[in-house]
């Protein structure tokens, strides 16, 4: 059987809510309130499921004061 390759999460580009949520310390209610907005651009749906770009938040937290 071949062995399913894991990607180390700071190489995704997508992360799931609960990987981002680990990932930068945010809870999941809040992103999920952050993706809410149609204008946000870290969000990509894939079907229902959300994920966030990871590098494009982490230049949205880089400018952001408080979320």
């Amino acid at each position: 059987l071949p062995m399913k390759h894991e990607v180390p999460i700071w190489e995704k580009a997508n992360l799931t809510i609960e990987e981002a949520a680990a990932y930068f310390g945010i809870g999941m209610n809040k992103l999920r309130e952050l993706t809410e907005d149609e204008q946000c651009k870290f969000v990509l749906f894939v079907g229902t499921k959300r994920l966030i770009k990871r590098r494009l938040f982490e230049q949205y937290l880089e400018q952001a004061y408080s979320i």
